[in-house]
């Protein structure tokens, strides 16, 4: 498994290596001893899984704040998305930026967002399923989000993102300038 950083200090996406046979392929999804080296430590509590019948669907901006802020390990199982971070840590250097990364079964690329980034996705393919580890709780008083067309964060979405796929939820979410800080930048915190 490859492990590949981004310009901002915290994702990271993990490459799988397979083997393959006529019969198909192998492949490592995850490795503790690798996660920890790159990433530090997490301990992942639960496992998430999201369908998403159209193409288009947007999910996010999410995160949860402290004390149950979560890291997530996002992965695509049918279908393909893609999947954003927007770092949200005040005093960071790259506060505001997001990267993305298109997650498909095809290419197993899993993205690692840590606590103090908003997380979303656009299906590109219907029928796509999305699976992730965290490493808290879901916690309803924690569970907080961002506008995902915030004009301040200039995602580039694709173009079939369809705003009316978004939940109610959702279509309700501030811009980030109009929440307050729940992150604050630490550098050791990112992934190495």
């Amino acid at each position: 498994m490859r492990v590949r950083t981004f310009e901002i200090a915290g994702p990271c996406a993990f490459l799988p290596s397979r083997i393959a046979d006529a019969r198909g392929w192998f492949a490592e999804t995850f490795r503790a001893d690798l996660f920890t080296r790159h990433c530090g430590d997490a301990m992942f509590v639960q496992d998430n899984e999201s369908s998403s019948l159209a193409a288009g669907t947007v999910r996010g901006l999410h995160f949860q704040r402290p004390p149950h802020a979560q890291g997530k390990l996002v992965r695509c199982t049918a279908g393909a998305i893609l999947d954003v971070a927007v770092d949200i840590r005040a005093g960071s250097p790259t506060y505001g930026r997001w990267v993305s990364e298109v997650l498909t079964p095809d290419n197993g690329i899993q993205l690692w967002i840590p606590p103090g980034f908003a997380h979303g996705f656009c299906t590109l393919l219907s029928e796509t399923v999305v699976a992730y580890k965290v490493t808290d709780y879901y916690s309803a008083e924690c569970d907080l989000g961002l506008r995902w067309d915030d004009p301040a964060l200039a995602i580039a979405w694709p173009d079939l993102a369809d705003p009316a796929s978004l939940s109610p939820k959702d279509r309700a979410q501030p811009l980030l300038g109009e929440r307050p800080a729940h992150f604050v930048f630490e550098e050791l915190a990112a992934c190495v």
